[in-house]
């Protein structure tokens, strides 16, 4: 019995574990196409705008001086969005101060020869030991729900 229930633990931590850190979706089509779509999703979800830096167009006007070490990976866009929700950013706040850390929540999108990364830091994997996990679960589970519809309308899907 004990052999059992061990080997149960394992598997759950196990899979607990599995989630990597940051969830990533690829589409094979053009990024402005993906980010009206992630865009769109996100506000469904209430989740707003609050800043849209293009990292991409900012390291380009760098180029000169990165000389060589400019953008080795040839990738071809580099762009973000930057929501949030006042309502769970209230929630949280309520159940665990530290964890605003991690509001607002960013989303990044790169391209590079036809197909669009949508790249998502995990905020579950800071807040393990916090009193606000649920919330953030739920937001966490609110946004990669958006990456993949976003995704799927995307490819034609």
């Amino acid at each position: 019995m004990k052999k059992l229930l061990t080997l149960a633990l394992l598997v759950i931590v196990l899979n607990v574990q599995a989630a990597p850190a940051i969830f990533q979706a690829h589409v094979d089509a053009p990024v402005g196409k993906v980010y009206k779509t992630l865009y769109s999703e996100l506000e469904s979800r209430r989740l707003f705008m609050v800043f849209e830096p293009d990292l991409g167009s900012v390291i380009a006007g760098m180029a000169e001086r990165l000389g060589d070490d400019y953008n080795r990976n040839g990738l071809e866009v580099i762009r973000s969005l930057v929501v949030c929700n006042a309502w769970y950013a209230n929630k949280v706040s309520n159940l665990d101060p530290a964890m605003l850390a991690l509001c607002p929540l960013r989303v990044s999108l790169i391209h590079k020869a036809g197909t669009t990364t949508v790249s998502f830091a995990r905020p579950t994997v800071y807040a393990q030991d916090s009193k606000a996990l649920p919330v953030i679960r739920e937001i966490e589970d609110m946004v990669i729900e958006a990456i993949k519809a976003s995704v799927s309308m995307s490819s034609g899907g």
